[in-house]
């Protein structure tokens, strides 16, 4: 292969909206209100991980690659990619066209100081700046990254949104320090004058943002080509009241659609349902700490009688099975990632009394089970409800311990003993991108005390996940993948519960939306 081509196959609510919202939507401008899940409270996708603001990133900023609908990069503001013979050097040359949003073209100094911004804080943003021995701005429109050894995720890495583009004199703010002022790259302008927290964020078309000319467009990737003039995030925390407002038509669209009200908004025939790109995956995540969980032989037999459907159905309701998905291993069902490998372990049959056997030759002591229960999170309180009956069922001793939402955040934390204010039982879900790979899922990290709450020790797993980044090609990713899923699946971290598929909905007479992230830039009106 030619070392010098980049190659794209790379694996890599009746009236609830008061005046000032609708006077907004009657400007001459065409304009798309959308109600997203929760409040805009951070502009910064690099200080922060929260959705919401890697999706207001997606409308503000360019990324210097994206991702097409496979999830694989695509050059995004790049005229070139060239790489050296030995994979160590990536010379990447920007489109001539691009501007800011401010009209300042952007160069390649800017991209320099917003990729290292990117690397001191995002996660597999780290795992590539550990190998960057030097990146500088060869002139205004290229820009070399050396490394210290091949790494093919490079383009991966650099079309996160957190990888935004912004100028250079706010790329330089400390890491740690959320940046306020939005000067964009990308198809769309934020107006901080119309942003009022809680109530709204506003977006205008940016008329400096020239989308690429190349390929169509698929999530990330391709041209970026604003068919509206403005974009009005309406926020609605009340469920029933967004519904409402969609049906008489002020808002466009909704993010998050319970499913109590799916049969309703099905007969309407002007709303349209959209399933989510990825999902949530429900886990049951045990304390790796303290008994009996402690023991993987313990761990082992509560996954072999483990009923995904019994879980999905309990959280989500039976009368809509297309939304959830029972089965699910550690990457999301459908993407690249995902296999059947160690499947056998969740999908075999059940059978209770070999699990009380494996239970007794794992040397329980009938101490009591402590179960985390946020009744207020209505999908992890179903989950703890439907573990407590079959560990009754197994004749284990269980304690279901209720508590509000913030409760349970700060609960799980605690590393004490269960009779000393821990806990031996947990639910929670891997949400959206961090299901595709091994670079953001926290469940399968192995690094003990330090890790995320539950805090398993699995050299292998981490072993496995360094491997996956440098891993030289897709299928090779693919076979790295396979291996942690097994060795999930044998030592069992967490159980993955199955997955969850968010509904979004908007009306009709919109077209071209795309639920990944979502994006905006290509939805247009009939």
């Amino acid at each position: 292969m030619d070392r010098r081509t980049f190659l794209t196959t790379t694996g890599t609510t009746v009236g609830l909206l008061s005046t000032p919202f609708k006077l907004s939507a009657q400007t001459p401008n065409l304009s798309f209100r959308w109600v997203p899940s929760t409040d805009l409270s951070v502009l910064d996708p690099v200080f922060t991980t929260a959705a919401i603001t890697a999706c207001h990133a997606m409308q503000v900023f360019d990324t210097l690659f994206g991702l097409d609908a496979q999830y694989q990069p695509q050059p995004q503001m790049l005229k070139e990619v060239v790489v050296s013979e030995n994979l160590l050097q990536w010379t990447l040359t920007l489109r001539p066209e691009l501007r800011f949003h401010d009209g300042s073209p952007v160069v390649a100094q800017d991209a320099v100081a917003s990729l290292k911004r990117f690397g001191k804080r995002n996660l597999l943003g780290q795992t590539l700046f550990s190998l960057v021995t030097e990146i500088v701005a060869n002139d205004t429109t290229t820009l070399t990254l050396t490394l210290s050894r091949p790494f093919s995720l490079l383009p991966y890495t650099l079309a996160s949104a957190s990888a935004s583009i912004m100028p250079e004199r706010l790329a330089n703010t400390p890491d740690n320090v959320a940046i306020k002022e939005m000067v964009g790259s990308g198809p769309f302008r934020f107006l901080p004058e119309q942003w009022v927290s809680g109530s709204k964020v506003e977006y205008a078309k940016a008329t400096h943002y020239v989308p690429r000319a190349e390929g169509i467009a698929s999530n990330t990737a391709g041209p970026k080509v604003a068919h509206i003039d403005a974009l009005k995030w309406l926020i609605i925390p009340d469920r029933a009241t967004a519904v409402a407002a969609l049906q008489n038509n002020e808002v466009d669209g909704i993010e998050l659609v319970d499913n109590d009200f799916i049969p309703m908004l099905r007969k309407n025939p002007r709303i349209e349902l959209i399933k989510s790109a990825l999902p949530s995956i429900f886990i049951m995540r045990f304390n790796h700490l303290h008994a009996p969980f402690d023991n993987v032989e313990m761990r082992r037999a509560i996954l072999s009688v483990i009923s995904q459907s019994d879980f999905m159905m309990a959280a989500n309701g039976a009368d809509f099975p297309e939304y959830w998905n029972a089965q699910c291993g550690v990457f999301a069902p459908g993407t690249p990632m995902a296999s059947e490998a160690g499947m056998e372990k969740l999908n075999g049959k059940r059978d209770m009394g070999r699990a009380r056997k494996l239970i007794k030759e794992a040397g329980y002591k009938g101490e009591t089970i402590v179960i985390l229960d946020p009744v207020d999170a209505a999908p992890y309180h179903a989950c703890a409800l439907v573990t407590e009956d079959l560990f009754k069922q197994l004749g284990l001793k269980t304690e279901l311990r209720p508590m509000n939402w913030g409760t349970y955040l700060q609960r799980r934390n605690n590393q004490e003993p269960p009779q000393a204010g821990g806990w031996n039982v947990a639910f929670t879900a891997l949400t959206g991108t961090s299901n595709l790979d091994p670079a953001s899922n926290l469940g399968m990290r192995g690094t003990g005390k330090q890790g995320w709450f539950g805090w398993p020790t699995n050299p292998t797993l981490e072993a496995l996940r360094m491997d996956w980044f440098f891993a030289d090609s897709l299928q090779a990713r693919q076979k790295i993948c396979q291996a942690i899923q097994v060795e999930v699946l044998n030592q069992v971290p967490y159980i993955p519960l199955g997955a969850n598929y968010n509904l979004s909905a908007i009306r009709k007479n919109w077209q071209h939306f795309q639920s990944q992230g979502p994006v905006f830039y290509t939805v247009r009106s009939t």
